[in-house]
């Protein structure tokens, strides 16, 4: 038996090869081989030092806790994923598309304990769902100007995002609902090289009502497609659009009546044009008179 180390703050990041158990047994053997040496030249071209990283792999799957000390994990999710996502496209771009690596990758925080067959703890957990999530493999799929998906839970990308602790705007991420096994939650998507928002994710894992909406980044992000929605479909006042308004000139009793209508916009001007049934005394105005259109 191990010993206990205790439950310690941590980041995990989970990595998974798309449709790995398609390939046949030498192809397997090579992306094993291969998956490795790509993912440490990413952390090295990231600055990044894996030495004091905890592995835990398991064929086409590598998952990886580190020390959450505030330094790490920003670099990890911006810099290392990044990176990764470049290496894959100089990987594939010289193989045939069915040789291509693709990956999954999901990152979440919090306490993780060194156990007799791995690592133990609901961080471990839940970086496992998103991985496994719906969403995530139809986004990967969904793509195809990135060979890269990344989740982060919902904690994650309010700490470490939506907290400035990155260069990645907040815009980038695409909230969605993830119910994996007893796992539910919201989880934000990333693509290096496309923009999430654009893909077809219909019909995996729900939609987001209000009440799951996550975070107040989110909920302002929702306001605001709303509000130029709103903008962009709000019908223009039209010409015959009427306001009654009594006659200036009316007295008791009289049912003359002046009519104002929105003026239309000529040639970039305002032409005020009133429709009158009574004497008018305006000194010093110019009038224009059309006759009735048909």
């Amino acid at each position: 038996m191990s010993e206990r180390t205790g439950y310690r703050f941590s980041t995990c990041l989970a990595l998974d090869v798309q449709a790995y158990g398609g390939n046949n047994d030498r192809r397997q053997s090579e992306i094993q081989h291969d998956l490795p040496l790509l993912l440490e030249q990413a952390a090295h071209n990231a600055g990044l030092d894996r030495s004091h990283w905890h592995f835990q792999a398991k064929g086409d799957e590598q998952l990886a806790v580190l020390p959450m000390d505030g330094r790490e994990e920003p670099r990890v999710i911006d810099d290392y994923i990044r990176h990764i996502a470049s290496a894959l496209h100089q990987y594939n771009r010289l193989r045939v598309k069915e040789a291509w690596l693709r990956l999954r990758a999901s990152v979440h925080h919090g306490p993780v304990e060194v156990a007799d067959n791995g690592y133990a703890g609901s961080t471990v957990v839940v970086t496992s769902r998103l991985l496994a999530s719906a969403a995530l493999n139809r986004a990967l799929r969904a793509t195809d100007k990135a060979d890269l998906v990344l989740a982060l839970s919902n904690d994650v990308y309010n700490t470490t995002v939506v907290g400035g602790h990155t260069t990645l705007s907040p815009d980038a991420f695409r909230p969605v609902m993830i119910h994996e096994k007893e796992y539910r939650s919201v989880a934000w998507l990333w693509i290096p090289g496309d923009d999430v928002h654009h893909l077809d994710l219909d019909g995996v894992e729900g939609s987001l009502t209000e009440d799951d909406e996550p975070t107040s980044h989110s909920t302002r992000q929702r306001e605001r497609r709303r509000q130029d929605g709103n903008h962009a479909e709000s019908p223009q006042p039209s010409r015959n659009t009427r306001d009654a308004q009594p006659s200036d000139t009316a007295g008791p009793g009289d049912e003359a009546k002046r009519t104002r209508h929105v003026p239309p916009a000529v040639h970039g001007h305002n032409v005020n044009q009133n429709n009158f049934n009574d004497t008018v005394n305006a000194p010093g105005s110019v009038f224009g008179f059309s006759g009735p259109h048909g």
